[in-house]
């Protein structure tokens, strides 16, 4: 059975959490690729919100199984925490999780090394979550990494204490004023990482290659967005990572040959937090109508989201590079209410009119080129079914699929799973 594929295009917060939730009892397993604690995957149901950051959006179904993949890397403290959160819905994880042998450990130490790092840029700062994830996977590509096989193992304590050491001394490099406490952040990370010992750690690739052998049908499930990739994105400004749908073959042990659809979610305008180029930011009204009516902060960070205009050069783009065969738009009840919309349909860079992403998006190179088109005033968010949408809202998912040449399949009007429209 071929494997299913979920990932944002955009740089991140598109929606992933609820769709993957949405999405779920199609599968028989869930299964996360890459990333860490610096995700935050939003799902809203029953009228209560939960926000995971490790654990798949999978977890929350009765008979789904969630797999936690060996390109993903793991805090235990947080993931403890995500852990005790799903307690007082009586989830027992211990039969619905496992975890890759292979998935990198994110130590207290790199976190420590997040933050002197970003402090020690000044300015030129990447607008890092400080979530260890950069140092985690450095270490990975070091052949230094601390891994969930290497806890079944007898050294693994002098592992970590070399790791440790090593990372201090680095610290003391960056000459910038880190307060803490190693001891006192060592006793909580020990006592999750027994806590852990409860989750079934698993050969992942193997696991899965079984899994396909017996049919059971797989969805990866995609952290960040497209535009942070390490290798596609806006460098330096992205995660660490590989974001895309290449990410899902390096981060599960599936073969290329193996993806079937290949499901890419994008906001109907266009979000970013933290630093990095954003060509269709807005500093106006609108900017602050999109923020408020999307309520646009990071589900981790709680950092104010930028607003901006829909780009379709750079989402073209991200539905290249990955392959896109369907997309689902998520938040358009956000824009009811404009009497006219912008979408960038183009660029002029370095005095030429361009429609591909180019190197460098900065705005000392580049201005967008808009296309105007007609609002709606009409609520979407009790509607349920696309018979019911404003003919100008009909008209804006045409022209979005007539550019791109791939089908919107699901229309988001709202962020309750209930609120989710099949096309």
């Amino acid at each position: 059975m071929a494997v299913d594929l979920l990932l944002g295009l955009q740089w991140g917060d598109e929606g992933k959490g609820k769709i993957v939730d949405v999405l779920t009892a199609n599968y028989n397993i869930i299964a996360r690729f890459q990333g860490g604690p610096n995700a935050g995957h939003t799902l809203e149901f029953d009228g209560i919100k939960h926000v995971l950051r490790t654990i798949p959006s999978g977890i929350f179904h009765e008979n789904s199984l969630n797999v936690i993949g060996n390109g993903v890397v793991v805090d235990p403290v947080v993931f403890v925490k995500e852990l005790e959160g799903l307690d007082k819905f009586n989830i027992d994880y211990n039969k619905k999780l496992v975890i890759s042998r292979k998935a990198h450990i994110i130590l207290p130490t790199h976190r420590l090394l997040d933050a002197a790092s970003e402090a020690s840029k000044g300015k030129a700062k990447i607008g890092s979550t400080l979530k260890g994830i950069g140092p985690t996977y450095m270490d990975k590509t070091g052949r230094n990494g601390l891994r969930f096989g290497d806890l079944e193992m007898s050294d693994w304590k002098e592992k970590y204490r070399n790791l440790a050491d090593k990372h201090e001394s680095m610290i003391s490099y960056y000459n910038v004023d880190i307060q803490y406490d190693l001891e006192d952040l060592e006793k909580e990370f020990f006592a999750a990482v027994e806590t852990l010992r409860s989750i079934k750690f698993i050969d992942s690739e193997e696991f899965l290659h079984q899994a396909q052998k017996e049919n059971k049908t797989i969805l990866a499930e995609g952290a960040q967005g497209s535009l942070l990739d390490i290798d596609f994105g806006t460098y330096p400004f992205v995660t660490s990572s590989n974001t895309t749908a290449a990410g899902a073959c390096t981060g599960l042990g599936i073969a290329p040959n193996q993806i079937n659809e290949v499901f890419g979610i994008f906001k109907a305008y266009t979000t970013r937090v933290g630093s990095g180029p954003f060509p269709t930011e807005l500093f106006d009204k609108d900017g602050e109508t999109m923020a408020k009516n999307g309520n646009e902060f990071g589900a981790v960070t709680g950092r104010p989201r930028r607003c901006g205009w829909l780009d379709l050069v750079a989402l073209k783009y991200a539905v290249q590079v990955n392959g896109v065969t369907q997309l689902m738009m998520m938040k358009g009840d956000v824009l009811s209410g404009f009497e006219t919309l912008k979408v960038c349909v183009g660029y002029k860079y370095k005095g030429e009119e361009i429609t591909h992403l180019p190197y460098n998006i900065e705005e000392e190179n580049l201005t967008p080129i808009y296309k105007e088109v007609k609002g709606w005033k009409e609520d979407l968010m009790q509607m349920t079914d696309e018979s019911q949408f404003p003919q100008e809202f009909k008209d804006y998912i045409a022209f979005v699929e007539e550019e791109l040449q791939v089908p919107i399949k699901v229309v988001s009007v709202g962020p309750d799973r209930k609120q989710t429209i099949m096309r």
